[in-house]
């Protein structure tokens, strides 16, 4: 009895704690189609806080799981399964593709589409597979991996930026540049003064895909500011319904140079030196210095991330703080990022109405060597000393001479590159914030109907200071030379449209319409003090605002999911141009046909995917110079223009010129392309033909003296015409739960020429550009009707039969028995012929390898820092007692004198560069999951160049900061 007794007791005592017991839970995620695993998850006890995420092998665990809970199953693009709890110990799901969501995958101009509805040519790059390592500059991460974009990167400089060019431009004198729209700000185009690149500012390791626009029915919608295509920057976002997680990852970088120019050693240089005629070897020096090594050092760097991310019901957010710092592989030269950013997500009324609020904040920090100490370096005579108390220039050498019994520099000498960055302090720092707040809310009394509003702005102030003692030689006053300096830029948006979308059951179509207004404002100034002419003084303030305002509306149809019909237009009216030119318009019409659909092609095993499309579209560009080119405006003197009146004197204002019937440039854009996916998209690309014809020009172009307030005026004067194939496939070699290897290719043809120029009918009229060292005003490349605008302007060298150049011996080209200006050739461009890139995925378990090629053909370099050091007179023929080095080509070529126009300095510039190997090892854990990565960037470069790097914007090689090779150890936390 006593027994009994207890035993009830102890039933009744345990029977009320067994609705309290807690269970773990443990099962593997799969996806139905294929039976991989599907990492990354969500899983989650609903209504609560409790959860977490699949492992790389699709497998998880989850604790603390109670009778009658509901398990989550959830992950972007496939259905969400929820699974009572009812004891199992074990939970295997499997999930099913959701098309509905796999159709949302591609951003568009103020909504999204899906990758099979697109009828532009418009690619998509995802996180998965951006360049890896220490990536600072942002458009870096997709460098080599769309055909179409070309991305150059700027010099090595820590957080130098790059150059975009989609479809290699369209303008002249105009911005070449895309627009960028992050998050649905579009930036100003014009960059942030201050900045070293102006998208440095968006965290890389916070970007979730970039999708590029590249033909007009695809920017159409954008209008005046898309002739040069579009990259909309999509950041990451929280996900609903998740557990929370930190994440700490960080990468360490190292650099180092690869190559120097190639100059004189201090034996060599003394042994040309001792054996000119005219020479004083006396004046030599009894150093050894290599200039370049002195001025070069190990470039090191950290990128630190500490991110944490959690969906609690309804309300989902993301907050990231990033610290990146880097030392340049230049003495003195430093950049530092602090970053802030939110993403902030809040959906109401039971998901009628969404609020995203999404924050980019950020400090950039910089400190900037002296530029000069590059060209100073080579140029730098090898037998003199860093150092010399003697004189008085700071306790360095410096070439001098004797003036009213006080040494004092010799003005036109080079000076000591370690003077120049050590004796000049050249720093600031930038705030910026680019913040959006977007709300979507579904229209109750139409199914289909929701209206957007997105308010954002883009700020930034920068702050900088500038000083040289008044005893550097680079110093020529009497004074220390300093400047403060301050800028403000301001860009306010207000985006307002409806979007609508149904479906037309006795039509079999699915529409898709949206209409909206756009109001954007620019606002910027600027403002100076400093020494000027031996005084301090404030210079003025320059005020810079416009505003654009907008119109736009597109339609979708997709006909019984065969044929598509898409067209957009957009009405903007600018105040940077005339009231007679101040609206433009712009419309766009696409078609496409999806051929796998057809009765004929259902059920085929090799051809699961093929499309046609073809689109027409107008743009603009916007950036067409300084603002209110139409007005008559005055500006004040910066510099010496003062009257003077007594003691005083008076700054000075002058009338510039101006065009009343100034406006932007207009683009036409024909695109055809194909897409295509076979054996269940093993193997699925896109091949895209365009013609594109730019209108209305800008340039400036000389005028009759008297026409105007000057005799060059920026005006609209001519029309080019592009045109090019591209071709990107992707292919999986392998596909198995173990083992996944995926190879990338595109190639891009390009074409590009002036057809028109002149305001009047002169057939051999040009205009000169490319300036370069050397000389006085001197220019390699020109514009010319029927030619690249990169073309090179020069003589044709004539060469012996032994292959050496024949100093002053040029093809008389048109006979006339002497050579002059006349003989001068538009020869060869800095525009490639083609251009690709090649990307390796490739994943063996825990394990991955990835690495990026890429390469540039038919292009051409002029070798200015041949040109302007490689000929004895350069270094020489000084006005004062002192020699300057030589480039190692003068040993070459021979020369005596300048030879700047000689086709012999332009060479070939083809390439192929490992711009990026990385290899990771992913440890999932049961709390921690940890990733270790090694990346290299900028391994190898196969070329012929002779000069530092192929890879030069514009074609002419001079004074570049050179580009390191960099090692980059990363290690990932996720808790």
């Amino acid at each position: 009895m006593r027994t009994l007794i207890k035993s009830t007791l102890f039933l009744l005592f345990m029977l009320p704690m067994s609705f309290f017991a807690q269970n773990t839970v443990s099962g593997n995620v799969t996806e139905t189609a294929t039976g991989l695993p599907v990492p990354g998850v969500n899983v989650i006890v609903q209504g609560t806080s409790n959860g977490t995420t699949t492992d790389f092998d699709g497998n998880y665990t989850i604790s603390n799981v109670s009778n009658e809970d509901v398990l989550v199953f959830s992950f972007l693009g496939f259905v969400t399964q929820q699974v009572p709890f009812e004891g199992q110990s074990t939970i295997d799901i499997t999930l099913d593709e959701d098309s509905a969501t796999l159709d949302e995958v591609v951003l568009i101009g103020y909504g999204a589409t899906s990758e099979q509805d697109a009828t532009g040519a418009v690619e998509k790059i995802s996180s998965e597979t951006f360049n890896q390592g220490a990536v600072v500059a942002p458009e870096q991460l997709i460098a080599g991996k769309s055909a179409g974009v070309q991305i150059t990167p700027g010099g090595g400089a820590p957080g130098q930026g790059g150059t975009i060019r989609i479809r290699g431009g369209s303008s002249l004198s105009a911005s070449n540049d895309p627009l960028i729209v992050v998050d649905g700000v579009p930036l100003d185009q014009r960059g942030v003064a201050g900045s070293r690149n102006a998208l440095n500012s968006i965290n890389p390791n916070e970007i979730e895909d970039f999708t590029i626009l590249k033909d007009a029915a695809a920017t159409s919608i954008y209008g005046s500011r898309a002739s040069n295509g579009v990259i909309l920057i999509t950041t990451k976002k929280g996900k609903k319904d998740s557990p929370f997680q930190f994440t700490y990852d960080l990468k360490t970088s190292i650099g180092n140079v690869l190559d120097k120019v190639d100059v004189l050693n201090a034996d060599e240089f003394r042994n040309l030196i001792n054996n000119t005629a005219g020479t004083d070897p006396s004046l030599l020096g009894n150093a050894n210095t290599d200039w370049q090594d002195e001025i070069y050092e190990t470039s090191v760097g950290a990128i630190h991330n500490f991110t944490a991310t959690q969906g609690i019901g309804n309300f989902y957010y993301r907050l990231n703080f990033n610290h990146t710092a880097e030392t340049g592989v230049i003495r003195k030269d430093y950049y530092e990022r602090n970053a802030f950013n939110i993403s902030l997500n809040q959906d109401l009324f039971d998901n009628s109405l969404k609020l995203t609020l999404t924050s980019k904040n950020s400090l950039d920090k910089n400190k900037f060597s002296n530029g000069g100490a590059i060209g100073s370096a080579v140029a730098f005579d090898p037998t003199q000393p860093i150092y010399d108390e003697t004189l008085p220039f700071g306790g360095f050498f410096e070439f001098n001479r004797l003036s009213g019994g006080e040494i004092t520099q010799q003005n036109l000498a080079t000076r000591n590159p370690i003077a120049l960055l050590e004796q000049t302090t050249d720093q600031n720092q930038t705030r910026r914030s680019i913040t959006n707040l977007n709300a979507e809310y579904k229209v109750p009394f139409l199914t289909g109907l929701k209206a957007v509003v997105s308010a954002g702005f883009d700020y930034a102030e920068a702050d900088g200071d500038k000083f040289t003692p008044v005893f550097a030689a680079s110093n020529t006053s009497n004074i220390d030379q300093f400047e403060d300096y301050s800028n403000i830029n301001r860009n306010l948006l207000l985006d307002t449209y409806l979007n609508y979308k149904t479906e037309l059951g006795f039509f079999e179509t699915d529409v898709d319409v949206t209409a909206g207004h756009s109001y954007q404002e620019f606002y910027s100034t600027s403002n100076v003090f400093g020494t000027e002419q031996d005084q301090i003084r404030a210079l003025p303030r320059d005020i810079n605002r416009n505003s654009l305002e907008s119109y736009f509306a597109r339609a979708s149809f997709d006909i019984n999911n065969r044929y598509l019909i898409s067209g957009s237009i957009r009405a903007d009216g600018s105040s940077r141009v005339s009231p007679d030119n101040r609206w433009g318009y712009f419309p766009a019409a696409s078609i496409g046909w999806k051929i796998h659909n057809e009765e004929f092609l259902q059920g085929s095993r090799v051809l699961n995917e093929l499309k046609l499309r073809g689109g027409y579209g107008e743009t603009g560009n916007y950036e067409i110079g300084r603002n209110y080119g139409y007005l008559g405006l005055y500006t004040p003197s910066q510099g010496g223009a003062r009257y003077q009146f007594g003691n005083e004197f008076i700054g000075t204002i002058r009338p510039e010129e101006y065009d009343e019937d100034l406006k932007w440039e207009s683009l036409i854009n024909y695109n055809a392309g194909i897409d295509f996916g076979l054996f269940d998209n093993r193997l699925s690309g896109s091949v895209d033909g365009y013609y594109r014809e730019t209108k209305d020009l800008i340039a400036t172009v000389p005028v009759p003296a008297g026409a105007n307030l000057s005799d060059q005026l920026l005006t609209n004067v001519g029309t080019t015409v592009s045109k090019g194939i591209e071709i990107g496939l992707s292919g999986d070699i392998a596909r198995s739960e173990d083992f996944n290897w995926t190879l990338g290719y595109n190639i891009s043809f390009q074409e590009l020429e002036i057809t028109e120029l002149s305001l009047g009918d002169d057939p051999n009229f040009f205009i000169p550009q490319g300036g370069i060292s050397g000389g006085v005003g001197n220019n390699i490349q020109l514009w010319k009707e029927g030619f690249d605008p990169t073309t090179f302007f020069v003589f044709r060298q004539v060469y012996n039969d032994a292959g050496q150049p024949i100093e002053g011996a040029y093809v008389d080209v048109n006979g006339d028995n002497q050579i002059t200006e006349a003989d001068k050739q538009p020869y060869k461009k800095a525009t490639p012929d083609y251009y690709m890139g090649l990307t390796n995925t490739m994943n063996y378990k825990d394990f991955d390898f990835s690495f990026t090629f890429r390469g540039s053909f038919g292009n051409y370099i002029y070798n200015n820092t041949q040109s302007a050091n490689g000929f004895i007179e350069a270094g020489t023929n000084t006005p004062s007692d002192y020699y300057s080095n030589f480039n190692s080509n003068v040993l070459e070529s021979g020369f005596v004198n300048s030879q700047f126009f000689s086709d012999y300095y332009l060479q070939a510039a083809d390439f192929v560069k490992l711009d990026n190997v990385s290899i990771g090892y992913t440890i999932p854990g049961e709390k921690v999951d940890f990733r270790a990565s090694l990346t290299a960037t900028n391994v190898l470069t196969i070329t012929d160049y002779d000069g530092l790097d192929p890879e030069v914007f514009g074609g002419i090689d001079n004074n570049f900061y050179p580009r390191s090779r960099r090692f980059v150890l990363g290690l990932n936390f996720a808790f």
